[in-house]
């Protein structure tokens, strides 16, 4: 059968949900193993990655499903949710890629400032003391602090490398996008497809 047959449409989509599900058990499981060995502490962050992955494992199951059974009202709201996300992430991954250096910081100002447990963990794991200042008369749980000797500021650390990570995320994000609208068009297809096994007289 061509891959422009009713099987192919179902072993395409089969296989992104797939990909999407591995995808999903990967952000349950780091960020478990994260707060699990104490590399991150914040409930916030810990809860937000689960949540996008459980997000994403029940978006994926659902496309899955449809797929294997054909089902056009699964199929139908997995196309609208799926679109949704692209749209979603192609404007997140867009402007990862497009924020310049000043962005940056003032952005890395108001994550910093919004919880005191990142503060915390950003200063123990880059040895490192405050944002844009260090306060000798505060408390600090980074090494250099402890032991008496000069801190850095963690805006210095961080913008060493936020640049190039905010770069690999916008592209990997801007790549799962576009696997987002392709599975959107194959579901569209897949949808209009009769399956040869059925009734030839069924409505699709």
């Amino acid at each position: 059968m061509s891959c422009s047959g009713f099987t192919c449409s179902k072993n395409c989509l089969c296989a992104i949900n797939l990909l999407y599900v591995m995808v999903s058990m990967l952000m349950i499981g780091i960020a478990a193993w994260g707060k699990w060995f104490g590399l991150v502490s914040s409930f916030q962050v810990v809860g937000g990655i689960i949540g996008v992955g459980v997000f994403l494992f029940f978006v994926a199951l659902a496309g899955l499903t449809g797929a294997i059974k054909h089902h056009q009202v699964l199929l139908f709201f997995y196309m609208i949710i799926l679109f949704l996300v692209f749209v979603v992430q192609f404007a997140v991954s867009s402007a990862c890629l497009a924020i310049n250096k000043e962005q940056q910081n003032q952005l890395l100002e108001v994550g910093w400032n919004n919880s005191q447990t990142t503060q915390r963990d950003v200063e123990k794991s880059l040895n490192c003391c405050g944002f844009s200042h260090v306060d000798v008369n505060g408390t600090c749980p980074a090494a250099c602090f402890l032991s008496h000797t000069k801190c850095d500021t963690c805006a210095a650390k961080i913008q060493e490398h936020a640049g190039e990570v905010l770069r690999f995320v916008g592209g990997i994000s801007l790549f799962f996008s576009f696997t987002e609208i392709l599975g959107v068009w194959l579901t569209y297809r897949y949808r209009n497809q009769k399956d040869p096994r059925a009734n030839p007289s069924a409505f699709l």
